[in-house]
């Protein structure tokens, strides 16, 4: 058996209760490696075809990979898959904190879950003894009071608990699966599939934590420098003290900002100040300075030396923020501040709490807010479907108003926990144009009109839009490889880029960058490590440091060119999943408003041009080996990554 691995899978069938471990060949772990690629094999093998993405049929799997455990930053992550309630194709969520590390330690590489129990449960898995348990009591309530209960029931409180809340329960399509109750498996509704299962947490405890690793000195030699490198490096640094955060009064002032639901990309200076990392950091982080910042205002996860999650502790209109409920990141401070046209920065905390206690993804709730905001301020909903509630930009109450209802599945908050894109379609009168969505899935906070690679791979991601599949097209350009040869030229050598573009084209090198860091992306998630520790562009370590530390760990040796063979392997099966469900190449769309130029600040004007991305489609679907008509993977292109047996079941 390979190093790093637990060699074994425990197999939960709910309807039944029967739990069943399966210890794996090693060639298994040697195709498909872990996380979201060996996630995608048992949903293929277990899911048939047109499975109702709440019914019995559809396959729940927790993966993690080789390394998982091993003591490198980056490394303590999950991924779930299942076919997603959010977009009918298939779903794919990653996550960190300790919970994935404990997995590992209490003897499994992965859990796979099928069937539907007829009462609430949660899986207790406690070095390497698993059982079934009641859970009605847990049902309905918030993910802090999970966890203070089941530490308290378990006599416990280093537990590790991964749990659905209501809004998973009230199967709210964007719910996400919580652990540490502030680490979210979001964007595919995860959480929606978990809490139709009533499987409401699964709770683990490991044994000894020790990780068998190969070379136990060449992980220390790989990983010793990165330390220092932390303070070091502009980027990494930045992420260490304000989070993703950071970068959002920069976003704003290149007129990157998605302004009231993607219509602008300039919220002002001073406005995008005031819910900005900097601001947060002085301000409502949990004792932070620049003297105590290395151990307090954030968190980590497990063996990770940046710490960026952070620790919030406020009030908003007297309603406590308690820092165990985390703080907002980017993402999140954008969906709900500049999407909403809205400057409160406390009241974008009390959102984020929010989220996390009743579980769900911030950018699809917080997008869903300004897609209501826009059809209330177009006419398209009154104060009698909103229950009284006057929405409109800026107006923090009413936004959290109609948020606390979409959790609860309240009133018009029923139509809302769709998603946008949904809501939009039974709204009707052109308010499916105002749901920016791809697939079913909102649009992060960044914006294909700056960067236009992102026009391609939010179109074309199986699972909807998504920031997190590819590098973005600054990382690439002539000025900054010539900047810093050292790593953003190094890193895209690594890949076989030596063309680097201006940031603002769209053409063949362009989409060609896309698409190779969207397998180096792909590949991550499947080795299941943090895209802000590893990474092809501005991250700590590279590409490279990747290989060599799954070498290092596993035994197997690893090249980079056997992880960009491992990333498309895994897109290839997300593809054609969606293909098995008939998703094709005509919901590789982009939202109306993304053509239509942009109101205010340095991006005034600015959109995708569409003759130009209907090329860069073409251009795509011809490097990834797949039919241009369809957009689906052929045989051809399957067979050599192993895949044939898909293209079995695909008839192709």
């Amino acid at each position: 058996m390979l190093n790093g691995y637990a060699g074994k899978i425990l197999h939960v069938d709910l309807t039944t209760g029967s739990l069943d471990i399966e210890e794996p060949p090693e060639d298994l772990y040697r195709t498909y490696m872990g996380g979201s690629a060996l996630g995608l094999y048992y949903l293929f093998k277990n899911t048939p075809a047109g499975a109702d993405p709440y019914g019995p049929e559809n396959t729940l799997s927790f993966m993690l990979s080789g390394i998982t455990g091993a003591p490198i930053a980056g490394q303590s992550r999950a991924t779930v898959v299942a076919k997603s309630p959010l977009t009918g194709g298939a779903g794919d969520s990653q996550a960190g904190g300790f919970w994935p590390a404990e997995l590992k330690f209490a003897g499994f590489d992965g859990i796979v879950i099928r069937g539907i129990s007829a009462k609430p449960v949660y899986l207790w898995i406690n070095q390497g003894a698993v059982e079934l348990r009641d859970a009605e009591h847990l049902w309905g309530k918030q993910t802090l009071e999970v966890e203070e209960m089941l530490q308290d029931e378990l006599g416990d409180n280093r537990i590790q608990v991964a749990q659905v809340g209501p809004a998973g329960e009230k199967l709210v399509r964007f719910a996400a699966i919580m652990n540490m109750a502030t680490r979210a498996h979001g964007r595919t509704g995860m959480g929606a599939v978990m809490g139709s299962k009533k499987l409401k947490a699964i709770v683990v405890r490991g044994g000894k934590k020790k990780l068998s690793m190969a070379d136990p000195d060449a992980v220390r030699a790989i990983m010793q420098p990165s330390i220092p490198a932390i303070r070091e490096d502009e980027d990494v640094w930045d992420l260490a003290k304000h989070g993703t955060l950071g970068i959002l009064e920069g976003q704003n002032a290149g007129g990157g900002l998605p302004t009231r639901n993607y219509m602008s990309g300039w919220m002002g200076y001073d406005r995008a100040a005031a819910i900005g990392g900097e601001r947060l950091f002085k301000e409502f982080l949990r004792g932070a300075d620049e003297d105590n910042q290395l151990k307090l205002g954030r968190e980590t996860c497990y063996s990770c030396a940046v710490r960026c999650k952070r620790v919030v502790e406020t009030e908003w209109q007297g309603r406590k923020v308690d820092p165990k409920s985390g703080g907002q990141e980017y993402e999140t401070s954008a969906t709900f501040g500049s999407y909403c046209e809205i400057d409160d920065i406390q009241a974008i905390s009390y959102a984020n709490q929010l989220c996390n206690q009743y579980g769900v993804d911030t950018i699809a709730a917080g997008a869903t807010m300004a897609f209501a905001i826009n059809c209330f301020e177009d006419g398209l909903i009154t104060t009698e479907d909103t229950g009284g509630i006057e929405l409109g930009w800026g107006k923090a109450e009413a936004m959290i108003a109609m948020l606390e209802k979409t959790l609860e599945r309240d009133g018009f908050g029923d139509i809302l926990a769709e998603g946008s894109e949904r809501a939009g379609a039974h709204i009707g009168n052109g308010a499916e144009d105002l749901a920016i969505a791809t697939k079913g899935a909102e649009l992060p906070a960044h914006m294909p009109q700056l960067k236009p690679s992102l026009a391609v791979i939010y179109a074309v991601n199986p699972f909807g839009a998504d920031h997190q599949s590819s590098e973005h097209d600054a990382n690439y350009t002539p000025e900054t490889v010539a900047d810093s040869p050292e790593k953003y030229g190094k890193r895209a050598t690594d890949l076989g880029l030596n063309d680097p573009q201006p940031e603002d084209v769209l053409n063949a090198a362009k989409v060609e960058y896309a698409l190779i860091t969207q397998y180096a992306f792909s590949a991550m998630d499947t080795a299941d490590v943090c895209q802000f520790v590893f990474g092809p562009g501005w991250e700590l370590l590279g590409m490279q440091e990747l290989a060599d530390v799954i070498t290092a760990v596993t035994g197997a040796e690893t090249t980079v060119t056997d992880l960009l063979e491992i990333g498309k392997r895994r897109l290839n099966m997300l593809r054609a999943f969606n293909a098995r469900e008939g998703i094709t190449r005509e919901r590789d769309t982009l939202p109306k408003r993304l053509f239509e130029p942009l109101v205010g600040g340095p991006s005034d004007g600015k959109f995708v041009d569409r003759a130009e991305f209907e090329a860069a489609l073409e251009t795509y679907y011809e490097l990834a080996g797949w039919d241009p008509v369809s957009g689906n993977p052929p045989r051809a292109t399957l067979e050599p990554l192993g895949l044939g047996w898909i293209a079995d079941k695909l008839e192709v």
